[in-house]
């Protein structure tokens, strides 16, 4: 008797071989995040595959906002995420590799998903795993994690990896208080 659910072999290495379903993931959280008026961060495992002022990086890692009012020309491929964005006034653009994003969370409530790192954009897929980051700590230290395995965002500990013949990188630069920003037309 034929069991009524055949399991082609050819069906099941095609399975394998699709595309990740991290760039889905990270559009719908994005698309969760703009519909419910929060602001969504991504987590960035950065290495010399990623564009971005080196100067924020911490650890090896950065964290961006990629809302609407915080970027230009955002484009949330399946490859790459790309946008422009300034830091300290100056225009910078952005790019990473899929596959070195870690997080996507919202900055309000830190609700999103991590994701475990992978080496290639073209590793075998993923499964992410659903957390709840804490919304205080826009820096955060990664552990790899086998697939599977709970990946926990932490914040950074600024002490752990400093040695003392190395300079601390600079600081980004923070708002003054009580001063409203604001807008300066250039023509």
């Amino acid at each position: 008797m034929l069991c009524r659910f055949e399991c082609n072999v050819a069906d099941f290495m095609n399975a394998l071989d699709s595309t990740s379903t991290r760039p889905y993931l990270i559009r719908a959280l994005y698309d969760w995040c703009t519909d419910n008026g929060l602001t969504p961060y991504v987590a960035v495992a950065v290495d010399e595959t990623v564009q971005v002022p080196r100067e924020y990086v911490k650890n090896n890692e950065i964290v961006l906002n990629i809302s609407f009012d915080a970027t230009s020309s955002l484009k949330l491929g399946n490859d790459f995420i790309e946008f422009k964005a300034r830091f300290a006034g100056s225009a910078r653009e952005i790019m990473v590799p899929i596959g070195r994003v870690i997080a996507i969370y919202a900055r309000e409530n830190g609700q999103g998903m991590a994701f475990p790192l992978t080496d290639t954009p073209s590793a075998a897929p993923q499964s992410p795993v659903e957390t709840e980051v804490e919304p205080a700590a826009p820096v955060v230290e990664h552990a790899p994690a086998a697939e599977g395995k709970i990946v926990q965002l932490v914040p950074a500990n600024n002490n752990s990896s400093a040695r003392d013949d190395d300079p601390e990188p600079p600081e980004p630069p923070k708002p003054q208080q009580g001063k409203r920003p604001s807008l300066k037309r250039v023509k």
